[in-house]
């Protein structure tokens, strides 16, 4: 009597077992690789750029045609104007391979809390896309430019904002995870980094910007913008972005000038740094203390100074200190102006003590501009170059 239970329960179950039942087959779905969110009206207009895979396949022999697509209809609300893609897209629209999204400035301005739901609700996406807000123009012209090397201008967006962060320091890239933690922090508010299009926009749209040496137009980003909570507040320039990643410590490798004793600039390649932020109470009052250790070659040497002396590194390291202090300064000033602490300094005071935060963090905000904030830098040259002395100097 056992055995036949156990039979009967098996049985039941192969039926399930025995098969994909909610299997999508790849020539049924239309691959989405970015999406843009914009704002007409009452309306979002949401586009989505998907891959045409004859295109991109190394087997396929091209037919004249561009390698992505975009797809794009309004809607009162997003889920809404992504299924209306139904009735012009020849296949289902799938979002899992999502790489970018493209958030118009106008709909940050205005609040992300409704598109952030819908993406974050949705099971199909994952949340390892990197998330940019279309700076002076529309976000659905981000998606409709062609970029050459990377066939997939998703793919193009996605690395260069990798390497810019990594090699330049004025961006940063921030997934959908990490925008969402800032969101709902008590002690900290989001940033995103700002793209845009250079040259001719719509130029950019047709074959030919990838067929000639110089495109008609290139994607670049440019800036990053500072949220209050979901809502788009104003932008830090290329200098107050740069001293932003130094104090989250985002900073992997980045150059800059420093002046030399006498007339002209040296640029120095920073190789390596590490940011510490603490945070403690003076007579009841919270400040924050920052501590940056940098590493960096010089690279680049456009004036008279003579490398091999010991007493010359060493004044190149003080300017440099000087330098960096006021790359963090700046920025600091600029987001007291904006009044949102977008550096996690709220965080630090709520670890360092937890009692004295629940009386601040209500008005934090308001605290952050008035937040007494020491830098102290120690900044080290490691290598000099191939050369010792500047051809400069024998001129």
């Amino acid at each position: 009597m056992k055995m036949l239970s156990w039979l009967l329960i098996i049985i039941l179950f192969v039926p399930i077992l025995s098969g994909c039942w909610n299997r999508r087959e790849l020539n049924e779905l239309a691959i989405v690789a970015a999406l843009a969110i914009d704002k007409t009206g009452d309306n979002y207009l949401v586009t989505a750029q998907v891959i045409d895979p004859g295109q991109v396949s190394t087997n396929g022999g091209g037919g004249g045609r561009a390698p992505v697509t975009t797809y794009s209809e309004k809607g009162k609300h997003i889920f809404e104007a992504v299924r209306r893609m139904t009735t012009i897209t020849p296949r289902k629209l799938y979002f899992s391979h999502l790489q970018m999204l493209v958030i118009s400035e106008e709909v940050a301005r205005e609040g992300m809390n409704n598109t952030l739901d819908f993406l974050t609700r949705d099971p199909e996406f994952r949340k390892d896309f990197y998330i940019v807000v279309s700076r002076e123009l529309n976000a659905s012209q981000i998606l409709k430019n062609l970029s050459p090397i990377e066939k997939i201008p998703a793919q193009k967006m996605r690395s260069s904002l990798e390497t810019s962060q990594k090699a330049w320091a004025p961006t940063i890239a921030i997934q959908m995870d990490e925008l969402i933690s800032s969101l709902t922090s008590d002690g900290s508010n989001p940033v995103l980094t700002g793209i845009t299009i250079k040259g001719e926009g719509d130029d950019g749209q047709t074959l030919q910007n990838v067929e000639r040496i110089e495109p008609f137009a290139r994607l670049k980003y440019k800036n990053i913008a500072v949220f209050k909570k979901d809502k788009l507040i104003g932008w830090l320039n290329e200098k107050e972005s740069k001293g932003y990643n130094y104090i989250k410590d985002k900073v992997e490798n980045t150059v800059g000038p420093i002046p030399c004793e006498k007339k002209g600039e040296l640029i120095i390649e920073v190789i390596r740094s590490k940011t510490k932020v603490k945070g403690k109470f003076i007579n009841g009052k919270p400040t924050i203390d920052i501590q940056i250790r940098s590493e960096a070659n010089i690279a680049e040497v456009a004036c008279q100074i003579d490398l091999t002396d010991p007493n010359a590194i060493r004044k190149i390291e003080k300017k440099t200190d000087k330098v960096n202090i006021n790359i963090l300064k700046t920025s600091i000033a600029r987001a007291k102006k904006l009044g949102v602490d977008i550096y996690g300094f709220g965080e630090v005071i709520h670890r360092t003590d937890p009692k004295a935060w629940k009386s601040l963090k209500k008005n934090w905000n308001q605290e952050f501009t008035h937040l007494p904030i020491t830098i102290h830098s120690d900044f080290k040259i490691r290598r000099t170059g191939t050369v010792n002395q500047s051809f400069l100097k024998k001129e």
